[in-house]
C-alpha cells in the first residue's frame, strides 16, 4: 500500500459560519482605559467568557486582521477589516474533532491555518496535520496537500515576503516506510494548490530549514534506534553534508539554525555556561560560536521574533516571571519603552506587526486583567482600542497576583504565583494550590482565569513551579528527573506548608486542583498527603502513568519517549493514583472531554470506576465535546460551575 488517502477527509472539512459577528472596530477610543475595580460581583460564566481574539496576526499592510475570535461560544477563524467598517468579517468554522493550530498571511490577501487533529489510522488513533488557504477577497479556500496519504502535510517552511503566493511546505505523502514517508518540501501557490516538487524526501530526515530566500538550506535527522539527531547543512544549493550529531542518551542537543547570513554564519539557540537557553551568531561548518547575541538577565530565551523578510532577529520573548519581549531592534526597542512608560500598571506586547513595522496590533493586560486590544500607527502614535478581551470583564482589575518563592525541604527555592482574593485580608483564607501541567511548563504573571475566578470565590490561589518545570535552565529541569510522584510532589506540599506558616492559608481549608499533569498532580496529592487536603479536582488528569500518555502516532521516536518518561521515573506504577485508590480519605471530583487528544478521557472514567469500587467519594464531570484546552465556552462554564458547587460542598470559603 502506498498511502492512506482518505485519511484527512475529517480535517478537512471545514464549514461556513454566520458573518453576523458583531464588528469589533465599533469601538474606536483613542486612548488606552485605565483599567479600573468595580464593586459587582462577577459569576463563572463571566470568567468562562472566550478571549476575543487569539493568535491574531496583521496583515502586511497592516489594513485588515486574522486569528481565532470568538463567536457564538466558540472559536472560529476570522478575517477583520479595521478600516472598512461596512464589510463584514469573514468567519469560518472548524469541526469539534479539528483544532486550528496557527494563523499566518502569506500576502495582503491570502492567510494560511494549521490545522490538526486525532484520526483513527490502521487501528490506531494519530495526530495528522494540514494547512488551508483562504482569499480575503473571494473567499475561496483552497486544501493543500489534500490528498496526501501522510500523517503530517502542514509544515510551512518558508513564506515570501513580497507579496506572491508561494510557500514552501514539507510534507509527507505516506504512513508507509517507503520513500515517500520522508517529508518532501513543495513550492505551493496558495490560491491553487498547485505544486511543484523541490526537494525530495531523505531517509530519516523529518525537519526542513529554509533561508530567507527560500532555500532549504539544512535538515534534521532522527535514528529512534541510536536516539541520536543528525544536522545536514548545505551553502546555497549545493550538495548537503552531515556537519553534527547529537545522542540524547548522552543528554546531547542538537544545536541548529533558525537565521542564516552570510556564508555559512548562522543565529542559533544553546545553552549558555549556566545552563539556559540564549542567542548566537555561529559558523555552521565548524560548530563554533563567533559572538554572543543575547543572553536573559534572569530566566532564558523561550522564543524569536524574526523580520518579515526572515533576514534579521528583532527580539526574543523570555521565560521571566514578568513575561514580555526584550527587542533587540533599536526602534522597537523604544517603542516599547515609551509603551511602558505610558501605561505603567498594565502589560503593553506588541503582538504582531505589518510588512515594514509601522502597524501594530497591541494587546494592554495584567495578570489581574484580561485587557484589551489594540491598533497603533506609528504616524499617528497612538493606541486605537479595537475590542476588550473580555467584554463581561471589560476594563475591571481583579484579584491582585505576585510572584513569591519558599524553601522547599531540601532547600531548593521554588517559585510560584500567588493570587489573593480581592477584598479579604490575606490571614487564614481558604486555599488552593494549583500547580501546572506538562510537567514541563511554567506559570507566570500573566492572566489565568482559572485562578481569577476562584479567587472571586474567596479563595487564595498558590501556583508553585515545582522543581522540573521549564523556564529556569537546565540544572533547576533536570533535578525533575527520577522525581515524579517523589520531590516534585513535595515540592508542592511545601507550598501549602509555606502559605499556612505565612498565615495565609488557614491549614484546615486546603484544596488542591489542577490540569493535565497538574490533575495527576492533585490525584497523586490526596494519595502522598491524604491528610493535607480537605478536596481535590482532577481536570483531565493521568491516573495511570505510561510512557504512551499522548505519543499518539509517534512511533517513529517512540524509544527516545519511554528514555524520556523513565528518566522522570523508573515505575510508572508506583507513582499512578489509579493503584492507590486504597490510600486516598479526600473527596475528589475529576472533569474530563471526550475530545481530549492529549490525556485520553478513560484516565478519568478509570480513576472514576476505581474510587467507586473502593466506595471512595468520587464525582465525574464527562463532557462529551471538551478538548483538552476547553476552547468552547458551554465547556469552560460547565467546568467552572461544577469546580465552584464541589468547592463550596466540600472547602466552602465563606
Amino acid at each position: 500500500m502506498r498511502g492512506y488517502v482518505g485519511l484527512c477527509a475529517g480535517l478537512l472539512t471545514l464549514l461556513c459560519a454566520s458573518t453576523s459577528a458583531a464588528d469589533p472596530t465599533s469601538n474606536k477610543s483613542s486612548d488606552v482605559v485605565s483599567a479600573q475595580a468595580k464593586p459587582n460581583h462577577l459569576t463563572a460564566a463571566a470568567f468562562a467568557q472566550l478571549p476575543f481574539v487569539e493568535h491574531a496576526e496583521l496583515s502586511p499592510d497592516g489594513r485588515r486582521f486574522a486569528g481565532l475570535i470568538a463567536a457564538d461560544g466558540r472559536q472560529i477563524i476570522a478575517i477583520h477589516e479595521l478600516f472598512e467598517t461596512t464589510t463584514k468579517p469573514f468567519l469560518l468554522a472548524v469541526p469539534d474533532d479539528t483544532q486550528a493550530d496557527w494563523v499566518k498571511w502569506v500576502n495582503d490577501d491570502n492567510i494560511l491555518v494549521g490545522l490538526s487533529g486525532l484520526m483513527p489510522v490502521e487501528g490506531d488513533r494519530w495526530y495528522v496535520s494540514r494547512v488551508i488557504a483562504i482569499n480575503r477577497v473571494t473567499h475561496k479556500l483552497t486544501r493543500i496537500f489534500a490528498k496526501s496519504g501522510g500523517q503530517n502535510a502542514g509544515d510551512v517552511i518558508w513564506i515570501p515576503s513580497d507579496g506572491s503566493n508561494q510557500i514552501l511546505l514539507a510534507a509527507q505523502n505516506s504512513i508507509y516506510l517507503d520513500t515517500e514517508f520522508w517529508p518532501a518540501v513543495y513550492k505551493v501557490d496558495v490560491t491553487s494548490g498547485r505544486m511543484t516538487k523541490q526537494l525530495s524526501g531523505r531517509e530519516s530526515v523529518m525537519n526542513w530549514i529554509a533561508d530567507a530566500s527560500g532555500q532549504v538550506r539544512a535538515g534534521i535527522a532522527y535514528d529512534d534506534l541510536s536516539r541520536s539527531y543528525t544536522l545536514l547543512y548545505r551553502d546555497g544549493t549545493g550538495s548537503f553534508r552531515t556537519i553534527t550529531r547529537a545522542d540524547t542518551r548522552k543528554r546531547e542537543g542538537l544545536i541548529t539554525p533558525f537565521l542564516f547570513q552570510t556564508g555559512s554564519q548562522a543565529l542559533v539557540m544553546h545553552d549558555d555556561e549556566q545552563g539556559n537557553n540564549a542567542i548566537y551568531q555561529q559558523d555552521v561548518l565548524t560548530q563554533k560560536d563567533l559572538a554572543t547575541t543575547f543572553t536573559a538577565s534572569k530566566g532564558e530565551v523561550e522564543d524569536i521574533i524574526l523580520s518579515d523578510d526572515r533576514t534579521a532577529l528583532l527580539g526574543v520573548t523570555t521565560t521571566q516571571a514578568e513575561g514580555g519581549i526584550h527587542w533587540i531592534d533599536p526602534a522597537l526597542a523604544d517603542l516599547q519603552a515609551s509603551f511602558d512608560k505610558a501605561v505603567p500598571d498594565g502589560k503593553v506586547r506588541i503582538e504582531s506587526m505589518n510588512r515594514d513595522r509601522t502597524k501594530m496590533l497591541v494587546r494592554v493586560s495584567a495578570a489581574n486583567w484580561p485587557g484589551a486590544l489594540y491598533y497603533y500607527d506609528v504616524e499617528i502614535g497612538r493606541l486605537i482600542k479595537i475590542a476588550p478581551i473580555s467584554t463581561a470583564i471589560g476594563n475591571m482589575r481583579l484579584s491582585s497576583v505576585k510572584m513569591v518563592d519558599y524553601p522547599a525541604r531540601d532547600g531548593l527555592r521554588i517559585e510560584g504565583v500567588l493570587t489573593l482574593p480581592k477584598g479579604r485580608e490575606p490571614h487564614d483564607l481558604p486555599f488552593i494550590i494549583m500547580p501546572h501541567g506538562g510537567p514541563w511548563g511554567q506559570d507566570t504573571l500573566t492572566y489565568d482565569y482559572w485562578a481569577q475566578f476562584l479567587a472571586s470565590l474567596g479563595y487564595a490561589v498558590l501556583q508553585p513551579n515545582f522543581r522540573g518545570s521549564t523556564g529556569y535552565g537546565t540544572e533547576f529541569l533536570r533535578k525533575g528527573e527520577g522525581q515524579l510522584g517523589l520531590a516534585m510532589q513535595d515540592d508542592v506540599t511545601d507550598g501549602v506548608r509555606w502559605a499556612v506558616n505565612q498565615g495565609i492559608a488557614d491549614p484546615k481549608r486546603v484544596c488542591i486542583v489542577g490540569a493535565s499533569y497538574g490533575g495527576y498532580a492533585a490525584m497523586w496529592g490526596i494519595v502522598k498527603d491524604p491528610d493535607l487536603y480537605r478536596c481535590a479536582i482532577s481536570i483531565a488528569g493521568v491516573a495511570s502513568l505510561r510512557r504512551e500518555v499522548n505519543d499518539f502516532g509517534g512511533k517513529l521516536m517512540s524509544r527516545k519517549y519511554r528514555d524520556d518518561w523513565q528518566r522522570m521515573t523508573p515505575d510508572f506504577a508506583a507513582v499512578s493514583p489509579l493503584n492507590a485508590v486504597d490510600r486516598i480519605k479526600t473527596p475528589l471530583l475529576l472533569v474530563h472531554g471526550k475530545k481530549d487528544v492529549t490525556v485520553d478521557h478513560v484516565q478519568s472514567a478509570r480513576m472514576y470506576g476505581r474510587m467507586q469500587q473502593a466506595g471512595k467519594n468520587v464525582e465525574f464531570v464527562s463532557l462529551p465535546l471538551a478538548d483538552h484546552f476547553y476552547t468552547r465556552e458551554a465547556d469552560r462554564l460547565t467546568l467552572l460551575t461544577s469546580m465552584e458547587q464541589f468547592l463550596a460542598k466540600y472547602n466552602p470559603a465563606r
